[in-house]
């Protein structure tokens, strides 16, 4: 496996989930963090799980918001000198028919965080990751290799992430840059929680049955060498990659196993 020790890395949507698992491995390998979510009292009692000695800063940050991205890049110049690895995993979700969506705005809102927020920090990083051939991570979602009944938003929020990324890696093949995709499948976490409803509010409960979907440590450990190692993509779960070749060979079977794990997810 590559080596992270000393590498100074910023994590997005560090406060919970798949990003505080992270966070806690990459430190535990000696990575120089900067942990950012938009809640600071959850970064902060983050800091408190870490290894005393990491050396691990915090700063709050809404990245939706292009300014608030360039101040994050600003104080991870400040307070490390150099930036080799982002990561961007902040994410939002919905989960609601499309047909039932009494709120559109929630399309919108998805689409801010999950595409826009590393559309905005990744501008504002790149050419301190090229200063430093450094890596560009994002964690997108199986959700972004084939559609998924009730998440549209999330699901097309997710393909223009994969899109971008692989553009992107084109765009930088000369220049040192290293692009890695990953796609978890279902996954234990508040975002879960969180989703929104037809009415944009959210749902308060996880539709999700917890255990049939893998823990957020067991993703991150995962995670680590396809980070490590600069690999191009990391699908997950055996259900990720078998539907990437299903989507080409039989489409219409891809769309009824993707019904069917929702259904049984709820």
């Amino acid at each position: 496996m590559g080596d992270i020790k000393g590498k100074v890395i910023l994590l997005t949507g560090a406060s919970e989930g798949i990003g505080r698992a992270l966070a806690k491995v990459l430190a535990r390998e000696g990575a120089r963090l900067l942990l950012t979510a938009r809640n600071q009292d959850r970064l902060q009692s983050l800091l408190l799980e870490l290894p005393k000695d990491c050396g691990a800063k915090i700063h709050a940050a809404d990245l939706s918001l292009p300014l608030e991205c360039e101040e994050l890049v600003d104080v991870c110049l400040t307070r490390f000198g150099a930036l080799d690895i982002v990561i961007h995993n902040a994410g939002m979700t919905m989960w609601t028919r499309f047909d039932e969506l009494q709120d559109l705005s929630v399309l919108e809102r998805v689409m801010r965080v999950n595409y826009f927020g590393p559309v905005y920090l990744t501008k504002a990083a790149l050419p301190h990751l090229k200063a430093s051939r450094g890596q560009l991570v994002a964690v997108a979602s199986v959700a972004g290799l084939t559609g998924v009944p009730t998440r549209s938003g999330y699901a097309a929020s997710k393909h223009a992430l994969m899109g971008f990324f692989d553009s992107l890696r084109i765009e930088l093949m000369d220049e040192g840059v290293a692009v890695t995709q990953i796609c978890p499948d279902f996954v234990v976490s508040q975002i879960h929680k969180r989703a929104l409803d037809a009415q944009g509010q959210p749902l308060g409960e996880t539709p999700m049955q917890e255990s049939r979907i893998i823990s957020a440590e067991a993703c991150a450990e995962m995670m680590l060498p396809a980070i490590a190692n600069r690999q191009r993509l990391l699908i997950t779960s055996w259900r990720g990659r078998l539907s990437r070749w299903l989507k080409l060979l039989a489409p219409e079977l891809i769309d009824r196993l993707a019904l069917k794990a929702i259904s049984r997810g709820h």
